[in-house]
């Protein structure tokens, strides 16, 4: 349900950048946590949904150019966890035979 209302919210009011809104604002008008905003993003952007967004908001992409630095945000996003798993990864070096931390 949360998901056509925001398709709705967005495509109606935030259509290109220039219209994007901050989650706050988001959250307040579905009645949503952070959490649950960022999780109903996801499953619209996997369905194909153009949902873009930039530090300020999200918003309803426009161009295809909007599309795309959604994508190099979100891959510079992927690769900083990529790092920290590795990261982690290599911690675990770190722990004796029987798992005990350092």
């Amino acid at each position: 349900m949360h998901e056509k209302q925001l398709l709705d919210y967005l495509k109606g009011a935030c259509l290109g950048r220039a219209y994007r809104v901050g989650s706050a604002e988001l959250e307040r008008a579905l009645g949503v946590s952070s959490t649950d905003l960022r999780k109903i993003v996801n499953r619209l952007r996997r369905r194909g949904i153009p949902i873009a967004s930039d530090r300020s908001g999200y918003f309803y992409a426009q161009t295809a150019g909007e599309v795309y630095t959604t994508i190099r945000q979100l891959r510079k996003m992927a690769n900083g966890l990529e790092a920290a798993i590795r990261g982690l990864e290599q911690s675990l070096d770190s722990f004796g035979e029987g798992g005990d931390p350092p």
